[in-house]
């Protein structure tokens, strides 16, 4: 694969836009099924609880988010269009019940009031971001108290072995992502571990592993 094409890939996993943007869309949905699945579990839902979810792509994976009870609401973030028109179109009849809802913003600027979610979570997407801390600080600033931020991704270990993490990707490891959080007012209370099956990307067989922390608004 040249240089260019490893390239165009890095900036539509960043950024779906375009004519491919509805692909890269399905194609991140097969990669990162597993990685939302435990997700979802980690997030331990409850009866009224108001979800924000940072960076949901096309936003296939929300109906296992509320379909189970209609009294949790769930807001989706990203700064992708296309993605938002596709997650749309997924959710029409979450959206026309008022239980969900997809904004179209930056996350270093969230659109919302204090003090207004029960959980905040986000899957592989915390590489893109350009300054962690002020998105942290904002995600503190919408947590209620005593509320929950749930960070997924694919460790350091893993993610240091594609090509395209060269263009515009921080990696970070279990600790890298705990301290993080750690500095940034919040208590570490579960990390979880998993390792998933191989995934095929074009003729190569990438290793693939799921690094769930969840933590605590101090």
């Amino acid at each position: 694969m040249d240089e260019e094409k490893i390239k165009t890939i890095a900036g539509q996993l960043r950024q779906p836009s375009g004519d491919y943007a509805i692909e890269v869309g399905k194609k991140m949905n097969e990669g990162n099924h597993a990685i939302n699945l435990y997700t979802i579990e980690v997030l331990n839902l409850k009866p009224g609880d108001n979800i924000l979810e940072i960076g949901m792509g096309n936003g296939l994976f929300v109906k296992d988010i509320v379909q189970g009870d209609s009294t949790i609401t769930y807001t989706g973030l990203d700064f992708s269009g296309t993605m938002i028109n596709e997650a749309n179109k997924y959710n029409d009849g979450f959206i026309n019940s008022g239980q969900v809802k997809f904004i179209l913003c930056n996350a270093e600027t969230l659109p919302f009031g204090n003090e207004l979610f029960d959980k905040v979570f986000s899957v592989n997407t915390i590489y893109f971001w350009d300054h962690p801390n002020l998105v942290l600080s904002e995600i503190y600033r919408v947590l209620k108290p005593n509320g929950q931020i749930i960070i997924s991704i694919r460790p350091k270990s893993v993610m240091q072995h594609y090509p395209f993490v060269k263009y515009g990707f921080s990696l970070f490891t279990k600790d890298d992502l705990e301290n993080l959080l750690t500095n940034n007012n919040f208590r570490v209370a579960t990390t979880l571990e998993k390792e998933e099956p191989e995934l095929e990307m074009g003729e190569e067989k990438m290793k693939i592993e799921t690094l769930i922390v969840c933590a605590e608004k101090l």
